[in-house]
């Protein structure tokens, strides 16, 4: 085993804080070079960072019919040989992808990381690894740029979020599939990775070379840009979500901002509040074009006008926008806030469970911003400190919350539209705080 790539892989691991001692790892086995290289390096480090790994998982995402088969049994026959449990399922993703009308790449990482969540409940495992190098995080930093997303986009692939963790993010796909060659170990060969129908592929053949060539390091460089967009979104994000508190309002018929208020602030802010209002009222897969029609319409001198952004309608009334769509509650569901304290650490502060009005999550499980809404149907999330995730209703009828209150509790989701909290009922297993001494958010919801 190289040591210089399994002393890389344990500095990632403590200076991006991936793991906990104690924490069970699955790692997510595709049978290509990374996560085999991944499944390996994992178990050569766990006894000296403390960690275990309990499983591995395989994802058959039915696009592949032949050899998504042969890199099953691949897959199962190195887990085998590991002495680990392997736990497969397949996923529809030409059927998730016509639903939605979103990609077939689209679809593929949803529903995989819906299986992934599952099957490390069925394992037992607390963080769920993944293959993602250092090329990935170029090509995902390319890929947005060139369509053309702001910092939050180009901050690329977080290191760690919520279950998922990424240790080979430091690493280059060449020298893992050297460690592999070096190791005697085979991996499979993904087909639909030489195919130059995705983008990402034309990327990875022709943009990622050409960039080698003419800034050796360049790589590098791109993964180096999405860390530090990544700490300065962070920053951004936590003063619009400040910059929002007091002008963006849950009231009845919709989301209301206040117009005066939101045109003064600083245009970056500015861009922030206007998404998280978007994304409080329900909205998903914003432009920066729907942002800009927002904020334009907000500056405007006409007292009433309407933009069509996304699933929403955004109105100007007087001195207020109102954002209205078909996911906005109805008005008897009433007036909803949500509070959010960010503390460097839990600072002795009791660990609210969240079946109250308080619940206390770990930062570094969520992605910015928060909104607040009520339950929706299809809602599914796994409480804390249960097996696996289950629908929200059932949750509810378990723990016997009338029917007359289920309606109107607070579920307060992140920016990937992932539930955190329940409020009084749970928050989620995911995001409990693990790590007392690293960052954590403070929620509190008020109702009327």
């Amino acid at each position: 085993m190289t040591p210089a790539l399994v002393r890389r892989v344990g500095r990632t691991i403590r200076r991006r804080a991936l793991f906990s001692r104690g924490d069970r790892v699955a790692v997510a086995l595709s049978g290509g070079a990374d996560s085999v290289a991944l499944l390996l390096l994992l178990r050569a480090l766990a006894p000296r960072h403390g960690f275990d790994v309990v499983g591995a998982i395989h994802v058959n995402h039915g696009l592949r019919e032949g050899e998504a088969a042969g890199d099953e049994v691949f897959c199962r026959a190195l887990a085998d040989r590991l002495a680990l449990p392997l736990d497969s399922g397949a996923v529809d993703t030409r059927t998730r992808a016509a639903r939605d009308h979103v990609s077939i790449e689209t679809a593929a990482r949803e529903l995989r990381e819906a299986f992934l969540t599952d099957a490390a409940a069925r394992l037992g495992a607390d963080v769920v690894a993944t293959g993602h190098t250092a090329d990935d995080q170029a090509e995902t930093v390319l890929l947005r740029l060139l369509r053309g997303a702001g910092s939050r986009g180009v901050s690329g692939i977080r290191p760690r979020r919520g279950l998922f963790a990424r240790p080979l993010i430091d690493c280059r796909r060449a020298d893992l599939r050297a460690f592999l060659a070096a190791s005697g170990e085979p991996h499979c060969e993904d087909s639909s990775n030489a195919s130059l129908a995705f983008a990402r592929n034309r990327i990875r053949r022709h943009l990622l070379p050409a960039i080698e060539r003419l800034a050796p390091g360049g790589v590098p460089a791109l993964a180096r840009f999405a860390s530090l967009a990544a700490a300065d979104e962070a920053y951004l994000t936590a003063a619009a979500v400040a910059a929002a508190a007091p002008i963006v309002l849950f009231e009845r018929g919709g989301v209301q901002v206040n117009r005066a208020a939101l045109s003064s602030l600083a245009f970056p802010i500015a861009r922030r509040v206007i998404r998280l209002a978007l994304e409080r009222a329900g909205v998903r897969r914003l432009s920066a074009a729907h942002i800009e029609a927002v904020r334009a319409l907000a500056a405007s001198k006409r007292s009433t006008g309407r933009v069509d952004v996304a699933a929403a309608s955004v109105e100007a009334r007087g001195e207020r926008l109102l954002i209205s769509t078909s996911a906005v509650l109805p008005a008897r569901a009433g007036e909803m806030t949500l509070e959010v304290d960010v503390r460097p650490s839990l600072d002795g502060r009791v660990l609210e469970s969240g079946r109250g009005d308080v619940a206390v999550v770990q930062a570094a499980a969520i992605e910015w911003p928060l909104a607040v809404r009520r339950r929706r149907p299809g809602d599914r999330f796994r409480p804390l400190g249960a097996p696996g995730t289950r629908k929200l209703k059932d949750v509810l009828i378990d723990r016997k919350i009338p029917r007359a209150e289920r309606d109107r509790l607070a579920v307060v989701v992140d920016a990937a539209g992932h539930i955190v909290w329940v409020a009084r009922v749970a928050i989620a297993h995911d995001c409990r705080v693990t790590k007392p001494a690293a960052k954590v958010v403070i929620l509190t919801v008020r109702t009327t």
